[in-house]
């Protein structure tokens, strides 16, 4: 992928982001229980939290200038894990699983474009992206392992 402005990586992300939303929204609008539904609501909306923060940072170079970098744990969860695709019914275990790949793929998809250029916005642009995929990640990887710990009890 080349990218010919910081704009253009921008517009990128925020697509990629949009289809984040719209792909968890529809999981929430076919889930069959409540919980899920809640759960596919929340990533929806997590994602659109990312689409705000993409266009806030648009054409705003104050705003990448001052982004606050923050170590974020990586459980490397999602390392062990096969990616599947969605279907009607999935435990939620399987659900996670799923949402963390998709967490996995973008962050290794936005630290490797980093690590391609060399215009110092376009890299900065890029290793926030990793930050916020980065948090979601760690969220979903934090949930299903609560998820699993509450099933011993």
């Amino acid at each position: 992928m080349n990218f010919g402005s910081v704009d253009e990586i921008l517009t990128f992300a925020i697509d990629r982001e949009k289809e984040a939303v719209e792909f968890y929204a529809s999981l929430a609008e076919q889930a069959t229980r409540d919980s899920l539904k809640q759960t596919f609501a929340s990533f929806s909306k997590e994602e659109e939290k990312h689409v705000s923060l993409l266009s806030d940072i648009s054409g705003n170079k104050d705003k990448i200038d001052t982004y606050e970098f923050k170590p974020v744990t990586d459980l490397k969860i999602s390392d062990y894990m096969v990616e599947k695709e969605y279907e009607e019914g999935m435990p939620m275990p399987e659900i996670l699983k799923l949402a963390m790949k998709r967490e996995e793929k973008a962050v290794k998809l936005y630290s490797s474009l980093a690590g391609q250029t060399d215009n110092a916005d376009a890299k900065k642009v890029f290793e926030i992206l990793v930050q916020e995929e980065s948090k979601h990640k760690l969220a979903l990887e934090s949930m299903y392992d609560d998820y699993l710990a509450d099933q011993d009890n």
